[in-house]
């Protein structure tokens, strides 16, 4: 684990050099109770693939003393009292109309259509991050039989909703964005809701199922 200074305000922790289950729990342990503290010296806690990035309030703290606070952290992070990460089943229509890229992935893959979506819908995925766009949720791992490049020239837009794969990523766009990687299908589900508390659907370290319809 290693501890690096960000800018003015902020310290990066990187917990592991490779995206897995293992760094993830890591992290969402860190996150959460890091969270739960409720420590006015924290401005924000934005975790990540393998870190987390945490602004601090400067005037309020020295960086040092800050770090020392965080490694401290690190030593009673198995005694966290953690939320339990919730299951979501997403529906999706894939291919045609709201998958304009399943036959690239057929292609590339030697796959059928049926083929992708069966090995697409009986993973359980897991949410590493948030980011991008609010509430879009990088999950992960996708089977590395439909590991797919992204998009040489991305889209200027894509649908709220759409369902798409980079390399051995899987993720849905929460609102209508630019995109590079490839899209096979589409969901109603909505990602993100100002309006509504929490804002987002998803939170790291949840599990995800697709199911066609």
């Amino acid at each position: 684990m290693e501890f690096w200074r960000y800018g003015e305000d902020g310290v990066r922790i990187v917990f592991g050099n490779t995206i897995d289950l293992e760094v993830s729990e890591l992290i969402r342990k860190y996150y959460f109770s890091l969270k739960s503290l409720g420590l006015k010296e924290i401005i924000d806690i934005i975790p990540s693939f393998t870190s987390c990035l945490i602004h601090y309030d400067s005037r309020r703290i020295s960086f040092s003393d800050f770090l020392s606070l965080l490694k401290k952290k690190m030593e009673n992070i198995d005694a966290a009292c953690l939320p339990e990460p919730r299951t979501h089943r997403i529906p999706v229509r894939y291919g045609g109309e709201y998958g304009p890229d399943m036959e690239f992935v057929c292609s590339y893959a030697g796959l059928t259509e049926a083929e992708v979506i069966e090995i697409h819908t009986s993973t359980v995925y897991t949410v590493f991050a948030i980011g991008f766009l609010p509430g879009f949720p990088y999950m992960g791992i996708l089977d590395k039989r439909i590991y797919t490049p992204r998009l040489e020239t991305p889209r200027l837009k894509v649908p709220e909703g759409s369902v798409g794969l980079a390399q051995l990523q899987t993720g849905i766009y929460s609102f209508e964005s630019p995109a590079g990687w490839r899209i096979i299908g589409k969901t109603r589900v909505r990602l993100f809701d100002a309006g509504k508390e929490p804002h987002s659907l998803f939170r790291i370290g949840d599990t995800v199922r697709f199911i066609a319809v």
